[in-house]
């Protein structure tokens, strides 16, 4: 894409300017194989390992007894799996599963794997915790709660054929997913369609909003989230003057930015005129770098694909730390503090939750329990998403008895961010905190920051 020349960039306002430019049926655990490659499993509920990162022996056994009928002998060799691998949420879910021998409720998690299995496992082990609470505290109405788990890869074709095979089973209640904006915004016409409940624990498009009464999400709008970062940096001691790279393709991070400069604007800030798509082949960082910087810029705030990463670090690699990095809940990743290491110092981020958000809350301690470590946002808000299905089928279990009770003005969820429940819109009420990427005694890490 050709860069405008300054002449012509100074007879156009900022805000006018910045739009220019911008189953067959489904058995309780059935495999699907399909979309083209024979050999790819899209779908499991304890017969098939879908993380292939996360593996030993054990795991392996107990997914072929599993596959057998054996259940007894795949509970044993899960177990023996979970005392080698502690945060490995797939096995806990098919660990739960083998231990179901009477009738069930069950629900399907749609994360991605193929594309991103670190994003894929933090929404699982939410799902995970919440599924291992409520079947030892008896269930739903007695009845333990199944988890079916697809791997739909972020891709929006694979997110429709997945929700296409899902509604069909109609043992299946309700899905948690889908991971990124683009695949949910996909496949929730087919939910609504059905009359299916859909949560999305992690899409934050702003047309995600409204699109049904099936629909909901327990991530907040992006409008909650945008307000506390155009705060702080609009309050820095110095000229607020803010370039903005970001993903054509990734609808939550377009509508974020785009909030994020409504916002920005009327606060007094100056836009930089940066013609910048992380989706574009010809995508220079440095080139980037130098030209708002050139143009007075103080900030960069930048809108990537959950799946597209590399341009976002290769961004602050070519920053050197000279200008303000400000960012989604998007890069709230353990790949940002690895392959960034000390360029994304002083990254601010906006996230939903935070570990020290809510200190007081159980979850925080019952989630180290479950995994021998600290887990993160997407983690927070799959667990809220589940209970919230959970809650809402122990007061109705029918698919249109579950979309009726979220909305119930008086429904309200108390999970690991706090109590919440839903709107109209099938939006949650919910607020935002900052995180800032510090030096702590083990390495680099997401520190929550105090308002400014």
């Amino acid at each position: 894409m050709r860069n405008l020349t300054m002449k012509v960039f100074a007879k156009i306002p900022p805000i006018l300017w910045f739009s220019i430019i911008t189953f067959l049926g489904l058995t309780s655990f059935n495999i699907i194989r399909s979309y083209g490659n024979p050999n790819q499993t899209y779908f499991s509920g304890g017969n098939n390992q879908l993380i292939l990162d996360v593996s030993n022996a054990d795991k392996k056994q107990g997914i072929e007894s599993f596959k057998q009928g054996d259940y007894d002998e795949a509970i044993k060799h899960f177990k023996a799996s979970l005392s080698q691998q502690k945060n490995d949420p797939e096995t806990l879910i098919y660990l739960n599963n083998a231990k179901i021998n009477q009738d069930f409720f069950k629900i399907a998690v749609v994360v991605p794997i193929n594309s991103n299995p670190n994003i894929a496992q933090e929404i699982l082990r939410g799902v995970a915790q919440a599924q291992d609470e409520i079947n030892q505290q008896g269930g739903i109405q007695g009845k333990p709660l199944k988890v079916l788990i697809a791997d739909d890869g972020n891709l929006p074709e694979n997110a429709q054929k997945i929700a296409t095979q899902v509604v069909a089973d109609e043992t299946v209640l309700a899905v948690v997913g889908h991971n990124a904006s683009n695949a949910s915004l996909a496949a929730a016409p087919i939910y609504q369609k059905a009359g299916v409940v859909m949560i999305t624990p992690t899409s934050f498009a702003n047309n995600l909003s409204g699109l049904g009464d099936y629909i909901f999400r327990v991530v907040p709008s992006t409008k909650a989230m945008v307000q506390p970062l155009v705060n702080y940096f609009t309050r820095l001691p110095q000229n607020p003057n803010l370039a903005i790279c970001y993903d054509s393709e990734a609808p939550d991070n377009v509508s974020f930015k785009d909030e994020f400069l409504a916002t920005f604007l009327a606060k007094g800030g100056k836009l930089v005129p940066l013609v910048c798509d992380l989706s574009s082949p010809n995508f220079d960082p440095q080139k980037m770098i130098n030209q708002a910087r050139s143009q007075g810029a103080k900030g960069l705030l930048m809108t990537p694909h959950i799946d597209r990463l590399d341009q976002v670090i290769a961004l602050a690699q070519a920053n050197q730390n000279q200008l303000t990095l400000l960012s989604s809940p998007t890069l709230y990743t353990i790949k940002t503090l690895e392959q960034g290491q000390n360029q994304v110092k002083g990254l601010v981020v906006s996230i939903p939750w935070h570990p020290q958000s809510n200190k007081n809350n159980a979850f925080i301690t019952d989630s180290y329990r479950y995994w021998g470590a600290r887990v993160n946002w997407r983690t927070a808000m799959a667990y809220d998403a589940t209970w919230a299905i959970a809650k809402g089928l122990r007061q109705n279990s029918t698919r249109e008895g579950l979309k009726n009770t979220l909305h119930n003005p008086s429904f309200f969820v108390s999970g690991a961010t706090g109590t919440f429940k839903f709107l109209p819109s099938g939006d949650r009420l919910g607020s935002a905190y900052l995180a800032q990427i510090q030096s702590t005694g083990q390495g680099n890490d997401f520190v929550l920051l105090k308002s400014p």
